[in-house]
């Protein structure tokens, strides 16, 4: 097996900068899922690793190999696409053989992998059929079958679950996440979506336009969210974000909405005044007798949850997801746990923990 090491990868298009100095080590086995918004340069990092892309500065190691400037089929990667890649005129077989044949392996040892593969994904009833014989879930097998045949260092995974429906999509990501476990191949896996990355992940980079605005494992990202995009970003339904500043030597703070809250864990840092955000996840928001008033805008019963959206007195949006069925009535009261409190900066968004 192999590690992965990604050192300071920048990539230009002309004067448009697509990613600022990527910094990565993913370890031996491990699974990293690169996760982030259209637009945020995950998958044109997921390239420079495959070789699809050169990148403008930094390097990539492989098992310690230096394979920067290197093609694709020389750096020992199989990699995954969203549209599948299969050669529509071969068969199943035929198409998971293709690259090994390529690279004039015996026909036996040929046919071995393909058997073996076959029987590892439960395809092999379909190895005489072709591409357009078959689902999108079994084209998705196929596509991973083809990459397992080759024992590469590295898998790639190019958002590969996005042309399935729903149902699918929790099927294969479960397989997905199996497969790679009884393999321990090294495996980079891209999507836009926060549920594919929680689950799949033994740790998250979450990208944002270009930097890697945090890499930890999955619960630490939803826990301990490094900034305010983090924050955001993950959880469903998103964070609560409410404005106010910094009061009583950093223990507590005044919220724009009017009451004040006490840390549970400690000051933090800065000067009486300083602007902050403070983040609750809906989840957390709990339901009161005696609280901030919350009058309901939408109601979304989802059976064994509900989620309620609404505006505090200063107008700003709150979000509250609790368990059972929607309250009676058009308006809630509310607070807001101390312990559940995620503080940061105005200003730059970062997380401000207690002060030590």
């Amino acid at each position: 097996m192999a590690t992965l090491d990604v050192s300071a990868v920048s990539k230009s298009f002309g004067t448009n900068k697509i990613l600022h100095g990527v910094d990565l080590t993913v370890a031996d086995g491990e699974m990293i899922v690169i996760v982030g918004a259209s637009g945020c340069g995950k998958s044109t990092l997921l390239r420079i690793v495959a070789g699809l892309e050169t990148a403008t500065t930094g390097t990539i190691r492989i098992a310690g190999r230096d394979v920067t400037g290197l093609e694709p089929a020389d750096r020992d990667i199989a990699m995954v696409f969203q549209n599948y890649a299969l050669y529509p005129h071969m068969t199943v077989a035929q198409n998971m053989a293709y690259g090994l044949k390529i690279r004039g392996l015996p026909k036996p040892e040929i046919a071995t992998r393909v058997a073996e593969a076959a029987t590892l994904l439960g395809i092999q009833a379909l190895l005489d059929r072709r591409p357009r014989q078959l689902s999108g879930g079994q084209r998705q097998r196929v596509a991973m079958g083809r990459a397992i045949v080759r024992e590469p260092k590295l898998f790639l995974f190019d958002e590969p679950l996005s042309n399935l429906d729903a149902k699918l999509r929790v099927q294969m990501r479960a397989e997905i996440r199996r497969l790679q476990r009884r393999l321990g191949v090294t495996s980079l896996f891209v999507t836009h979506d926060q549920t594919e990355a929680m689950t799949l992940g033994d740790r998250l980079v979450v990208m944002h336009a270009g930097h890697a605005a945090q890499v930890a494992t999955p619960m630490e990202v939803w826990a301990r969210p490094a900034d305010t995009y983090v924050a955001g970003f993950i959880g469903s339904p998103a964070m609560n974000f409410l404005e106010g500043s910094l009061t009583e030597g950093g223990r507590a703070v005044a919220l724009k909405a009017g009451p004040l809250l006490r840390f549970a864990d400690g000051p933090r840092p800065g000067a009486e005044g300083l602007p902050l955000i403070i983040g609750i996840r809906p989840e957390h928001v709990e339901a009161t007798e005696a609280g901030l008033a919350l009058p309901l805008d939408l109601v979304e019963p989802l059976g064994s949850e509900t989620v309620l959206h609404g505006r505090l007195p200063d107008g700003e949006a709150l979000t509250v997801k609790l368990a059972g069925p929607a309250p009676v009535g058009g308006a809630i009261q509310v607070s807001l746990p101390a312990a559940a409190l995620h503080v940061f900066d105005a200003a730059s968004g970062k997380r401000l923990d207690p002060v030590a």
